[in-house]
Formats: structure tokens, C-alpha cells, sequence
């Protein structure tokens, strides 16, 4: 199903927006402009007056040009050649003055616009020039995003320097002719923060650059404004970033980045200036006039340079605030601070700083309890450290003069657990969460925190992109987005591969995210859960080793830093776990393979080792210390030191031949089961469910013996009855229904070997009295549902289900999705989700709902669905009506909320569930039922068989 929505959409003419323009002449004709031509080139004209920072930009597009088609560009204020490449900002350029003025090129439709730009190609522009390409910016980015735009179109990716992403090199490169394109930014501020930075990143740029200096932003900033993104928030742990190099505020002003400092680090001082220079403690309520004058010296330092002055205040080093800190004193510190912005910009009103209040933890409770900032701050809203936003604009906050924004997370340290280490965060669920964003007018900032960056760099390419134009974001082009992005770093040739492997692996860590998977979290006795997490992880990577040989050499190491390192890395982690589950599982069932699995942990933590050694070793050590986040050996909620080697057991066995029998399912095995009087079975079979059950027969000693295996009738079928073990051999049991009897039908399997007796494991098969007719089939104790196999009813334009591929545990979800400020007035005429279902028993069954872990982003709503069974009343269900701490804690470590309820089924047959939409937002991932039998599992059983109801001929 996966494969098919992939193939569809790339065969979809939908182009995403987003990423840059179709005007790249692919088959050049006679009136294209040729950028360079066969025997000619263009010249780069740009005013002398105009900014630093769109000169910079154009020297960068001038190399751009020239890895591309080996010929450089030259660049001039003057306009005496044939072709011209004019490049400008409104109000800079004479040259766009004058071709303003004699009519040939229109700006009104960038004119006074934030970030806007013109590409267009003009013939004849002025006199003695034949042709000219023009790139227009209503300002300064806008000048500078329409260069890289053009850059980007002509070959080089935004990751050319920061992941070694060739350019496509061509010798010829011509612009359509007509080509007329205008575009400019939906969100206004759109950037990232730089957080959580040591080892990785600090180790980084001290050997590379001394340190978080201008050099090292310099790269920082041209990659932000090749995403066409404008603000940062700087690393801040143990630096400062106005004070450790004077230059690097001075460059991001040229450049063109608007800079701020995070949350918690308020008027442009860095959280580590304080420690350096601040007197007394960071206390306001003691300390008022030293904190006054420290933040102060802020805005000075400032007042020339575009910058986002956060405002508030929280405890040093990211803590909440002090008991000092209440309501009252929070709001003198807003006035305090709005004095020294009045006192130094004393050429425009207060009004016209831009401002911003981050309402992250518990000042927003602050915000909640009815402490105020003046109309023009914006609103920062934040998610929960773990991707769901906790709240969006009410409609009478989107009147506010400033707006709001979100702040968010790909990288967080703190409880439940840090995730610093990889990527985590799938497309489709930063898509969900910042649509709801956009919907909800939450619209001034959208930041993110990308901790190292390097890992990030796909959900941070995603994340700037949407928010440059999230309207152009649908669920029905995800997948298409992430197949033009791998066609940029890579080629049309293996795109939809990268494409595949990214979305694998961002899958599985977003079931679980590395640091927080345990040998304990997927199952190794239900469902093959753990096996079939494995199989899926070897087949990606199995087909991106088989990618990788095909790849030409020079795209080799990109390749390894965007998608073979993060995979494998993250398959390492996953493996090492499983390994040590079984080695446990083994240890005390006395098998001589409990030291395979003590092998296999060794295996996987060098295996890490390795990958991190290799990624190191890219280009001469080029991105030497990026990936030495430690993540192995989490005892709490933060890293330990360095990647800790679990504790394994060894086996010692004994030269004898000693027989132990396991059937699935069971942590007990024979003889030790025995002695415990614990008998041994395997599950039910039925009809319908799961096809064959495994007995295993292994060895506990070091010499081989002889076993037999025998069914106690012929409707049990036995893979084989009888072989050598010298280390385990698996028998599969079968059941020939052709002999079954209606009703429970209870036999064994007799297994004899070394010691006295032999194991006797029970084998049921329950055969119902009626045959299915439709619908998914009642079966080894319940029913599971993917919730994208509903029929959806009732979709309107007011409110809607909407299928979203990638998102959640297995290949896509249903959100409820409506217009602004939507609500349901009667629920049995809302859109609903319908599964056919077919019981075979009755009662009262527990229903799991299993849910993304959204939050109710709507102030005082909840966040409901309601669920009926057949034509019954719905039942209005709160998914959050239990909001403790210990339930959010397994909701985002598991990735996902299960909201349990009962259903009363009182026929067998035939029935309908249905899902009512209630509140937007919620995000439906999978049903089961459980009817009697339902497993401990991490994802819960596959998908239950359905029975499809045939037409009658007429």
C-alpha cells in the first residue's frame, strides 16, 4: 500500500511549491535567455549602493554558476552587455529605476510587500542589451531570496556546503523565455535555534572554526537564507552569541538574519552574559536595578541591528522561575523592558520594535492565570517538547496587533526522556501539527529547535519550507514533497528510493524515538512484533546498501550523512535492544544460545561505534565529532556520558545433550515449566486469524540429540516430527480446519528428547458455528483496525476526515479536520469513520483507540471523538480527560495515546463501527477490540483479516 501512494504521487502532476522554480530551459530554444550559452555569457549587473548582504548573496550565486557550467560571471554596476543578469532591491538599483520608469518591468506586485521577489525575463530591456533576466526584492531578503532561488533552480542544493551535496553540473544553462515568477513568505519570521549543542556541535566548531564565531555563522546564515528562511535563535549552552565574537551579530544584520535569543534569554542578552558579567542574583524581585542595567546594555548593543527582542523572564539556565516570580512582578518586567525599548529607540514608537513573549512550560500557565503583554508582542506558543503544540490562538487573541507563532521541537533535553542524538520527527506529523498552526492564524514566528543541525537537516529543510508558504503543504503531496527533495540532494533516478528510506526510518523512531527504546519495549513473545520490526529495518537497509553501490562516487557521502547513517544508526540501537531481550529470555530459559545473543549486543554496539567512526571519517574527517551524542544506556531522562555497553549473559554449557522445548508466547519453556507446575500451550487457533504457531526445541548443552515430535490428532499439522538439535530447529503447527469439528476442538504435541517425559503442549482450535459473511473477522481474541481502512461518510466542507500517508505507527492516519473555530452541534450528523466488523462472540469488549498523543490545542474544548456501534447513541469520548503527568510521560515516549472505553456487542455477526468527528485536531491511528484474547504488545496485532461481501448476479 506504502509502494502504491508513493508511485501515485510521483506520478502526479502536482508540483510542491515550495521548492524552486520550473524555469529552467531543459531543451533551450532561440528566444531563452542564455545565463550561459554555448559561446556566451551573461553579466551580472548590480548597483554599487545597493545592500552588503544581496552583494554577498551574489557572489555566492556568481560561485554557484561556476561549479555548475565552469564559467564565471562577472559582475558590474554598469549595463553595457548583450545579456544581463540584473539583480536588485526596490529603492537600490538605478537600473530597476529605469526599467520601472520606461515600463518594462512591473513591480507592483511585490511593491511594499515583506520578502518578496520578481524573477522575470524581459526582451530588449534598454538600449544595446538584447535580453536581460531580472531579479526584483520588494527589500533587502527579498533581493537575496530570488538569488538563491535561482541558484537553487540551476543545480545546487541548500545543502551543498552543509552535507556535501553535489551540484549538477551543466555546461549550458538558459532560463525560459516569458519566464515571469513572483513569490514572498506566508510566515514572517521562519528560522531555527541552534540548542543542546555539546558534545556534538561545540566539539565541532572549536576544531573547525575556534569556536561559535563569524566564521562558522557565516554558513549558518547563507544555508537560512538558501531556505529562504530570515531568524535564529543561536546556540546558547555555554556561549553567548554577541558576546564570544563581536562580528557575529554585526554579519547576521549584513547577511540579512534577524536575530533573538531563545525563550528564556530576554532583551539580547545570552543566558551565559549573566553569568559573565551580571551582579547579584538572577533574581528581579532582590535585584532589579542590576538586571535593569544588564538588559539595557542589551537593546544598546542592538539598537542598530534587525532584531526580536524577547521579553519575560525565567530562571537561569532554562529552570521556571523562582517562587519570587509572580503574576504582579512578571508584568513590571514586561513595563521595565518596554522602558528601556522606549528609552533606546527613541526615533520610532515602542510599538514598531519587534517583541516577542514565548509561552513555553510554565509561562503559559502564567498567560492561562490572566497575566497580560501589550497588543503588539507577539505570542509565542510552544509544543510539548515532544512535537504537539499545547495551544493555538483563540479567536479574539488572532486580533492581536502582533499575532502569535510556534515554537518547536525536532531535539529537547528533559523528562521523560533527551532526544538529541537523530532525526525522529516524521514529515506528516510536522505537517499536522504546523497546518493547525497556520489554520489557527499562528502566523508572526515559526521557529524550531534543530539542536546540532547536521541530523536535521530533511525536517528542517520540510519545516522552512512550509513555512514560507504552508498553504502550498497538503496531506495529499507529502510524500511528493519528500521525493522532490531527494531528486535535489540526489537524482530523478533514485528519488523515490531516498525517498522510501527516509520516510522507513523516520517511521520507526517516530513509533519510538532511539533513546527511549528498551529491550523490553517491543514484544519478543506476541504477535512476531520484534522480529517483524527487525525484517522491516534489514529490508531498508538491505535496499539503501543496494542504492548506495549504484550511486556515483561524489554523492557517496551525502548520501551517507542524509540517509544510509541515520537508518543504520537507528536499525544499531533498535537491534542492540532486541538483542539483549533475547539474551535475557534465552538466560533464563537456560538455552545454549543465550551467548548468541550476548554476541549480537557486542555486535550492535560496535556496529554503532562503527557507523558513528565512519561518519566521522567523511571527506578527512570533515564532520569529525557531529555525531558523538551519546545515546546508548539511558538509566533516566538524560544521556549518559558515553554510550554504555548493556550488562549480557553468558552460557557455560555443560558436554551434554539437554533438551528444552518453548512453545510461542510463553516466557516458560520445558522442564523448567514443569517444576513450576506451569503447563504449556500455545494460543488458540481460529479460522481467521493467525495461520501457524511456532513450538521451539533447543538445546541446553553443548552435544547434539535426537528429538520426535508427535500430534495427539491428524488436525494438527506438524512442520516436521523429528531431527537433530545440536543448537534449536523451530516446528511450525498448522491446523487442517477439513477435519475440525465446530466448537472447541483441544489436542497436544508431544515432544521427546533428553530427560524424562518429553514436553506436552496444549493446542486449542476454536472453530465458530457460522462462516463470515463481511467485514473484519473476529479472531485470536480480537479485532485490529488500521484506521486509514475506514469508508469515510459524511465529509463536508465545514468538517472532514482526512487520510494523512506517513503519519503515525503504520503507512497513514485520519485527523479530524475542520474550518476555523468549527463546532458540532448534532454528532450523529458529523463525518464518521465506518469499519464493518463480524464477531463470532458477545459481551462487553474494550475498545483501544489508539490516538497521536495531540493536544487540546483549543482552550476549555477537550479533544473528543464520539464512537457507536452499529445505529447506537455515539458515545462522546475525551481523549485528554486524564491529563497527569505520568499519562503525557507514556503518551509521548509511546508516540501515541490509548483511550480505552467499552462497546457491548449482543449478536454475533455482522455489525458497523463507527468514529464521529467531535473536536479537531485528533488524529486517529488504529482500533482494537479486544474480545478475550489481546496480547501485551508495543504496536498491537497487524490488522485483522477482512471479508469482502460478494454481489449477487442479477
Amino acid at each position: 500500500m506504502k509502494q502504491f501512494l508513493l508511485l501515485s504521487l510521483v506520478l502526479s502532476s502536482f508540483i510542491v511549491q515550495a521548492l524552486p522554480g520550473d524555469y529552467l530551459a531543459q531543451q533551450p530554444t532561440k528566444d531563452d535567455f542564455a545565463l550561459v550559452g554555448k559561446s556566451t555569457q551573461a553579466t551580472i549587473q548590480l548597483d554599487d549602493r545597493d545592500h552588503k548582504g544581496l552583494k554577498r548573496a551574489v557572489q555566492s550565486l556568481q560561485q554557484d554558476i561556476q561549479k555548475v557550467s565552469g564559467k564565471s560571471l562577472s559582475i558590474s554596476p554598469k549595463t553595457d552587455a548583450k545579456q544581463l543578469l540584473i539583480i536588485g532591491s526596490l529603492g537600490n538599483s538605478a537600473t530597476l529605476d529605469q526599467l520601472i520608469a520606461a515600463g518594462k518591468l512591473d513591480v507592483s506586485s511585490i511593491q511594499g510587500r515583506w520578502e518578496a521577489y520578481l524573477i522575470q525575463v524581459i526582451d530588449q530591456p534598454m538600449p544595446g542589451v538584447d535580453q536581460a533576466l531580472v531579479i526584483a526584492g520588494s527589500d533587502k531578503r527579498g533581493a537575496i531570496f530570488g538569488v538563491y532561488d535561482l541558484a537553487e533552480t540551476i543545480g545546487v542544493s541548500p545543502w551543498n556546503w552543509w552535507a556535501d551535496v553535489p551540484v549538477k553540473k551543466q555546461p549550458e544553462l538558459y532560463i525560459k523565455a516569458g519566464t515571469r515568477l513572483t513569490d514572498a513568505p506566508k510566515v514572517k519570521y521562519r528560522g531555527i535555534f541552534l540548542n543542546d549543542e555539546h558534545p556534538a556541535l561545540t566539539n565541532w566548531t572549536s576544531e573547525k572554526f575556534g569556536g561559535y564565531n563569524s566564521q562558522f555563522y557565516q554558513h549558518v546564515f547563507e544555508l537560512l537564507l538558501r531556505l529562504k528562511s530570515n531568524f535564529l535563535w543561536p546556540a546558547m549552552w555555554n556561549n553567548a552569541f554577541a558576546d564570544d565574537d563581536p562580528q557575529n551579530a554585526i554579519l547576521a544584520d549584513e547577511m540579512g538574519i534577524v536575530m533573538s535569543n531563545s525563550h528564556h534569554e530576554p532583551m539580547m542578552r545570552a543566558d551565559k552574559e549573566w553569568n559573565r558579567y551580571g551582579k547579584g542574583p538572577w533574581e528581579y524581585s532582590s535585584n532589579r536595578d542590576n538586571i535593569y542595567k544588564f538588559w539595557q546594555e542589551g537593546a544598546k548593543r542592538h539598537k542598530d541591528l534587525e532584531s526580536l527582542f524577547t521579553l519575560g523572564m525565567r530562571g537561569q539556565e532554562d529552570e521556571p522561575m523562582s517562587e519570587g516570580e509572580n503574576i504582579g512582578l512578571l508584568e513590571q518586567i514586561v513595563a521595565d523592558q518596554r522602558q528601556i525599548l522606549t528609552e533606546t529607540f527613541k526615533d520610532k514608537p515602542v510599538t514598531e520594535v519587534p517583541q516577542v513573549w514565548a509561552l513555553y512550560k510554565e509561562v503559559q500557565g502564567f498567560y492561562e492565570r490572566g497575566m497580560r503583554v501589550p497588543d503588539d508582542v507577539t505570542l509565542l506558543w510552544a509544543d510539548d517538547n515532544y512535537g504537539n503544540i499545547r495551544r493555538l490562538p483563540t479567536a479574539e487573541e488572532r486580533g492581536r496587533a502582533g499575532g502569535a507563532g510556534v515554537y518547536y521541537h525536532f531535539d529537547y533535553v528533559g523528562s521523560p526522556r533527551s532526544y538529541r542524538w537523530i532525526n525522529t520527527v516524521p514529515m506528516a506529523k510536522i505537517w499536522e501539527q504546523m497546518n493547525l498552526a497556520w489554520q489557527f492564524q499562528a502566523d508572526r514566528i515559526w521557529i524550531v529547535n534543530v539542536g546540532d543541525l547536521k541530523p536535521m537537516e530533511f525536517p528542517t529543510d520540510f519545516f522552512l519550507r512550509m513555512a514560507w508558504n504552508p498553504a502550498a503543504f497538503t496531506a495529499d503531496n507529502l510524500e511528493q514533497f519528500a521525493v522532490s527533495w531527494a531528486m535535489q540532494q540526489f537524482s530523478e533516478q533514485y528519488a523515490a528510493t531516498v525517498a522510501e528510506l527516509i520516510q522507513g526510518y523516520t517511521t520507526h523512531n517516530g513509533r519510538r524515538k532511539p533513546e527511549a527504546v528498551e529491550p523490553h519495549t517491543y514484544s519478543i513473545l506476541h504477535y512476531q512484533e520484534a522480529e517483524r520490526v527487525s525484517q522491516e529495518l534489514a529490508a531498508l537497509v538491505k535496499k539503501s546498501d543496494q542504492l548506495y553501490r549504484q550511486l556515483p562516487m561524489e554523492q557517496r557521502d551525502a548520501y551517507i550523512q542524509l540517509v544510509s547513517h541515520p537508518l543504520k544508526a537507528s536499525q544499531a540501537v533498535y537491534e542492540l535492544n532486541r538483542a539483549v531481550a533475547m539474551n535475557k529470555l534465552h538466560g533464563e530459559q537456560g538455552r545454549v544460545t543465550t551467548t548468541y545473543w550476548a554476541e549480537q549486543v557486542r555486535y550492535w554496539f560496535k556496529q554503532d561505534a562503527e557507523l558513528t567512526a565512519l561518519y566521522h571519517s567523511l571527506g578527512n574527517g570533515r564532520w569529525n565529532h557531529m555525531m558523538s551524542q551519546p545515546h546508548i544506556g539511558f538509566t533516566y531522562w538524560r544521556n549518559p556520558p558515553a554510550n554504555l555497553m548493556p550488562v549480557v549473559s553468558v552460557a557455560e554449557p555443560m558436554p551434554v545433550a539437554d533438551m528444552g522445548v518453548a512453545p510461542e508466547g510463553s516466557a516458560f519453556s520445558w522442564p523448567i515449566s514443569e517444576y513450576k507446575g506451569q503447563p504449556l500451550a500455545l494460543d488458540t487457533f481460529y479460522p481467521h486469524g493467525q495461520k501457524q504457531r511456532a513450538i521451539e526445541v533447543f538445546n541446553k548443552g553443548s552435544l547434539p540429540f535426537e528429538f520426535s515430535a508427535k500430534a495427539s490428532t491428524d488436525w494438527i499439522q506438524l512442520s516436521q516430527t523429528k531431527g537433530q538439535i545440536e543448537v534449536a530447529q523451530t516446528i511450525q503447527v498448522k491446523i487442517d480446519w477439513s477435519k475440525v469439528k465446530t466448537g472447541l476442538n483441544v489436542g497436544e504435541v508431544h515432544v521427546q528428547g533428553t530427560g524424562w517425559g518429553g514436553a506436552k503442549i496444549k493446542v486449542s482450535a476454536l472453530k465458530p458455528e457460522t462462516e463470515p459473511t463481511s467485514g473484519f473477522v473476529e479472531a485470536d481474541g480480537y479485532i485490529a483496525l488500521d484506521a486509514a481502512s475506514a469508508t469515510v461518510q459524511g465529509n463536508s466542507k465545514q468538517s472532514w476526515w482526512q487520510l494523512i500517508p506517513g503519519h503515525g505507527r503504520g503507512v497513514a492516519s485520519m485527523a479530524a479536520m475542520t474550518e476555523l473555530d468549527y463546532q458540532t452541534k448534532d454528532i450523529r450528523k458529523a463525518p464518521y469513520l465506518e469499519y464493518p466488523l463480524y464477531f463470532h462472540s458477545t459481551g462487553e469488549f474494550t475498545l483501544h483507540s489508539v490516538i497521536a498523543p495531540t493536544l487540546d490545542l483549543v482552550p476549555g474544548r477537550g479533544l473528543r471523538f464520539a464512537l457507536a456501534l452499529n445505529n447506537d447513541v455515539p458515545q462522546i469520548i475525551d481523549s485528554l480527560a486524564d491529563k497527569s503527568p505520568a499519562v503525557w510521560d507514556n503518551a509521548v515516549l509511546d508516540g501515541v495515546r490509548v483511550i480505552k472505553t467499552t462497546i457491548k456487542v449482543n449478536t454475533p455477526g455482522e455489525h458497523k463501527l463507527r468514529i464521529y468527528l467531535v473536536d479537531p485536531a485528533l488524529v486517529l491511528q488504529k482500533l482494537i477490540i479486544d474480545t478475550g484474547g489481546l496480547k501485551p504488545s508495543y504496536l498491537g496485532p497487524e490488522q485483522s483479516q477482512r471479508i469482502v461481501k460478494k454481489l449477487s448476479k442479477t
